[in-house]
């Protein structure tokens, strides 16, 4: 089984460098259909700094999690926001975050997971993926894979599951939290391991001895695709842009038909209606999604993470940017922009977006709003 590496074609807005702009931009701006890229880059700078240094975050050896909402989000948008602004290097926060994913993978060993008791597993997992995830990322080089991210592939590897139902995939954090670590995100963590294998050269891609560990992925995210919620089959169509074999053209048009069927009339999407299924729902689901969370599936309200996640996949899987759906989507996004922050909606409970923990789902929304308008 072979890959073939996705083309990437950034659009870099000179106008962004040449102009310098300022924190917020005027009302008139968003009417134009403009974005305020630095002011995206200085609070998701600003929210990456937070979490290095949060208690909550910490961990032994003097490093951090890595989490989903923020860490993971922030390193992979941060580098398109490098483009779009015409920077030469990395973030201090880029680096933090890499040199923490390598720390861990180099001391893996030794160093503690994430979590303990009934978690450690499940946390050494999720950690797996996400350092190769992170550190496939910073690379993007399509002709050597660093030593650092190749030891991490070994450590994702080695934990792939084999011989039981998740055959092919991680074992994954379940606190009851939509969209990362609920009864469903063990798809979208293997989904999130296809776009790391995606963003290694193809010498890696072709190396015999991970041909088995390919295949098992291919065989479980096609196998269980039916199953998932409308968020978790949008990852998956990132995935195969990156994996052009992972999903058939039958299978891609088709979600590429339903994840559009289901935008709003204003352009978003709604992360409360993508979540849903019937599929495992208990009482802690039901209470979240219907009583608890910010919105629910039966009232949809356009979010920014669930529009910047959908939008983004879409254009990975070649739609067009002048596509209707993309330009109101796109133009969505840009309305919505406040003080470079997008605003998202909480599933599992109210939150004061204010700062600190509230946070989590904006931080998310703003990077997948990035990747998207960058695109």
């Amino acid at each position: 089984m072979r890959l073939r590496p996705l083309s990437a074609q950034v659009c870099v807005l000179a106008i962004a460098t040449a102009t310098g702009w300022a924190a917020g931009l005027p009302a008139e701006a968003h009417a134009n259909g403009t974005w305020n890229p630095k002011a995206a880059a200085t609070y998701l700078d600003r929210r990456a700094g937070w979490w290095v240094k949060w208690p909550g975050a910490a961990r032994d050896h003097e490093t951090f999690c890595l989490s989903c909402h923020t860490a993971v989000a922030y390193s992979i948008a941060r580098p398109k926001l490098r483009a779009v602004l015409g920077e030469a290097t990395p973030s201090e926060n880029e680096n933090r975050i890499v040199q923490n994913a390598i720390k861990r993978v180099h001391l893996w060993k030794e160093i503690k997971p994430y979590y303990g008791g009934g978690n450690t597993s499940r946390s050494r997992g999720t950690e797996a993926v996400l350092n190769a995830l992170i550190l496939s990322t910073r690379d993007a080089n399509p002709s050597k894979l660093s030593d650092d991210a190749r030891a991490a592939f070994e450590n994702m590897w080695a934990l792939q599951l084999s011989g039981r139902e998740s055959q092919g995939a991680w074992e994954w954090i379940q606190f009851n939290n939509e969209p990362w670590e609920a009864h469903d995100s063990q798809y979208y963590g293997a989904a999130l391991a296809a776009v790391a294998v995606g963003n290694t050269p193809e010498s890696y891609r072709a190396a015999p001895e991970i041909q088995h560990h390919l295949r098992l992925l291919s065989e479980y995210l096609n196998r269980e695709f039916a199953a998932q919620s409308p968020i978790n089959q949008a990852v998956v169509l990132w995935a195969g842009a990156h994996w052009p074999e992972l999903l058939t053209s039958e299978r891609r048009r088709a979600l590429v038909h339903s994840l559009m069927s289901r935008q709003l009339a204003d352009g978003g999407w709604s992360l409360d209606s993508l979540v849903w299924t019937w599929r495992d729902w208990s009482f802690i689901t039901l209470s979240k999604l219907f009583v608890h969370g910010e919105a629910t599936p039966l009232r949809p309200k356009s979010e920014g993470y669930a529009t910047g996640l959908v939008t983004f996949a879409l254009q990975q899987s070649g739609i067009r940017q002048d596509d209707p759906g993309i330009q109101r989507a796109r133009a969505w996004l840009v309305r919505n922009e406040t003080d470079g922050r997008w605003p998202a909606h909480s599933p599992n409970g109210k939150r004061d977006h204010a700062e600190g923990e509230g946070l989590f789902m904006d931080d998310a929304a703003t990077a997948y709003a990035v990747m998207a308008l960058a695109q």
